[in-house]
């Protein structure tokens, strides 16, 4: 008598059936059924032995032959990068549609890269750069390269909107010359993290508080390492309201980009053509390799371009040459680096809930200064130092028997350079009964040794609570 037995296989494509029989004397065979068109070209046949042990059936299957005649590896791995991409593609347009439909004031940062051209194809699909539920956002630091704010041009004209640009405060937008005036030409080789402030993280936040966004969205992804490794599709940053941070590409690899930018034809930046995996500023950016070898030209790599989509790979020809004042080496321009976000939208020692005193204009310092013994705080909202500072401050001002204010610097940089010893931010200074600004020059800035420092300027008058 012959049996047949029917079996049934999970896959992580689906089920796959099949009959095994003892039919002319042959070994049981399991046939697969074609999954996605490209198994249908790949015959298998795998000889399965059974066993009865306690009650139980025991399976071992192994591969007996596949037809290589038949089995087309390039198609193979084609089809399989397509199908990746699709659900990339459907993962990320989700993404977006939750961000653009259920928040009033997304904003979308663009610096024109391969992930940043890819989201905005994707939102144009969505229809939400027409319709302005996505506004797009650019910061010019004055130092990108000139093809970059060219091709912005070519953006805005290929898929109909208007970019709001923003760049260091109180700078015409496009104006080098009143930049080089105003902060320096060389701001970026005497202090690189002043520079990221002032035309980087102050812009780039000041932006995202004037189109009154709720929900940013950006392209970094897992696949540019370091600080990115672990991000997911959607995160919160914790300040005022609460801001949404949209990541719809987390899980995008280099490559899955540029087989995107491939696969619609899509604008990309001219660089690229070039050398460029990335492009950041002109000053620390570099071709991968050096020699320019490696490019993505006419929709297609040129080279090895294992060199621009290894692993955390994509920003190496990024910030070269540059170092922080630890010393470490810089990967991050500042504008997405834990704590950079902080405050955009909020001042530190709020008026209201601070015993911190705001002084809100030069003539309003002026009169402070005369005003007898007081200690004066001049920051930057945005500064992770000043951030860093705040409670110990705020503390600072409740104990102390003087008084405790603040000013923001950054708005009236030359002012605070002159009259309050001001080069960084913060800068603590104590004022004198006869008016005289001394500047507190330590790195500690706990309650214990502010008071140590003013108590040894002006005297007892401050005195602890």
């Amino acid at each position: 008598m012959r049996t047949t037995m029917r079996t049934t296989t999970r896959t992580r494509g689906g089920v796959v059936g099949g009959a095994t029989g003892r039919g002319n004397g042959g070994a049981p065979l399991l046939l697969r059924r074609p999954v996605g068109g490209v198994a249908s070209r790949v015959a298998a046949s795998r000889q399965v032995a059974g066993s009865k042990v306690g009650g139980r059936v025991e399976v071992a299957e192994r591969v007996v032959a596949t037809r290589a005649a038949s089995y087309d590896q390039e198609q193979f791995i084609a089809e399989s990068k397509e199908m990746r991409l699709k659900h990339l593609e459907e993962q990320a347009m989700y993404a977006l549609k939750i961000s653009c439909e259920n928040f009033d004031h997304a904003v979308f940062p663009n610096a024109m890269i391969a992930g940043d051209v890819v989201i905005t194809h994707l939102l144009s699909r969505l229809g939400y750069l027409k319709d302005g539920k996505c506004k797009v956002m650019v910061v010019d630091t004055f130092h990108l390269f000139p093809e970059t704010m060219g091709f912005l041009k070519e953006m805005e004209d290929f898929y109909d909107f208007k970019a709001e640009v923003f760049c260091a405060e109180g700078v015409p937008v496009g104006d080098k010359a009143a930049y080089d005036a105003k902060y320096g030409a060389d701001l970026w080789k005497e202090d690189i993290e002043q520079y990221d402030k002032v035309c980087k993280v102050e812009p780039f936040q000041r932006g995202l508080k004037t189109l009154e966004t709720n929900c940013m969205i950006n392209g970094r992804t897992r696949w540019q390492g370091f600080e990115r490794a672990w991000i997911d599709l959607f995160e919160n940053a914790p300040i005022g309201g609460g801001l949404a941070k949209c990541n719809p590409l987390a899980y995008w690899t280099l490559e899955d980009c540029f087989d995107y930018i491939a696969k619609y034809r899509i604008p990309h930046h001219p660089l690229h053509a070039e050398g460029y995996p990335s492009i950041g500023d002109a000053k620390d950016t570099i071709p991968i390799p050096e020699d320019g070898s490696v490019t993505f030209k006419n929709f297609e790599f040129q080279g090895d371009k294992a060199q621009w989509l290894d692993y955390a790979s994509e920003r190496k020809g990024r910030f070269v040459g540059l170092t922080k004042k630890d010393g470490s080496a810089k990967t991050e321009c500042g504008i997405h680096v834990e704590g950079a976000e902080k405050t955009f939208d909020r001042d530190l020692w709020e008026d209201g809930s601070s015993a911190v005193q705001a002084l809100a204009q030069i003539s309003d310092v002026e009169s402070f200064v005369k005003s007898g013994p007081a200690v004066l705080a001049v920051y930057a909202p945005w500064c992770q130092f000043c951030q860093a500072m705040e409670e110990e401050y705020e503390k600072l001002a409740k104990e102390l028997g003087i008084p405790v204010a603040k000013f923001r610097g950054d708005e009236q940089r030359e002012f605070v350079q002159a009259e309050l010893n001001t080069e960084s931010f913060p800068t603590v200074n104590v004022v004198t009964a006869d008016g005289k600004v001394v500047k507190y020059d330590s790195e500690a800035r706990t309650v214990a040794d502010f008071t140590e420092f003013v108590q040894s300027t002006v005297g007892a008058t401050a005195k602890t609570a």
